[in-house]
């Protein structure tokens, strides 16, 4: 299950999957700078923009190290 939309806010890290990866799973971490789905949540994840400029959907919320 992806998180909700409601768990995403910019500067969070997260793994993505972009379109071209789907078929082979192939995660890109980063952080978010812009949330692009506006619904509170999608099937495949919730798409955003990551600060390097790729766009994904989410499919893991990365914990915060300490």
């Amino acid at each position: 299950m992806t998180p909700p939309r409601s768990l995403i806010r910019p500067g969070l890290t997260v793994d993505v999957i972009q379109k071209h990866h789907q078929a082979s799973g192939q995660l890109t971490r980063g952080v978010v700078a812009a949330l692009l789905t506006n619904s509170a949540s999608h099937p495949h994840g919730i798409k955003v923009r990551l600060t390097s400029g790729v766009v994904g959907r989410v499919q893991a919320l990365v914990p915060a190290q300490s």
